[in-house]
């Protein structure tokens, strides 16, 4: 049973920072590629950022330069480091991980980015 637990949402003012936590259950995070999605109320869910076993990371344009995503394999737990957070930011985010043609999310975590 795959099970993923997001946690570190929460409200930030602009240009704030964040750190979001993805708790994995077993070992799926060394042999596997994970991402961090998010929605917007009334948007479809995008995808924000990869990461590959070996560490290869891509974003999302509009995050580039403020985002990092990281693994730590030890711990069965992904991060998403936001920094330099705006409004339009302001989404729940979720992670992700496609394991045998089926992809599993956790239940999310809010992150809201306002004054």
């Amino acid at each position: 049973q795959v099970q993923l637990v997001e946690s570190g949402g929460g409200l930030v003012q602009p240009g704030g920072s964040l750190r979001l936590s993805c708790a994995a259950s077993g070992s799926i995070l060394s042999d596997n590629s994970m991402a961090w999605f998010r929605q917007a109320p009334g948007k479809q869910r995008e995808l924000v950022a990869t990461i590959t076993p070996t560490g290869r990371t891509n974003y999302l344009l509009s995050v580039q330069g403020r985002f990092t995503i990281s693994r730590d394999n030890a711990k069965n737990t992904m991060y998403l480091q936001m920094n330099s957070l705006r409004p339009e930011d302001t989404a729940v985010y979720y992670c992700n991980v496609v394991l045998n043609a089926r992809a599993y999310w956790g239940q999310g975590t809010q992150v809201t980015v306002s004054s």
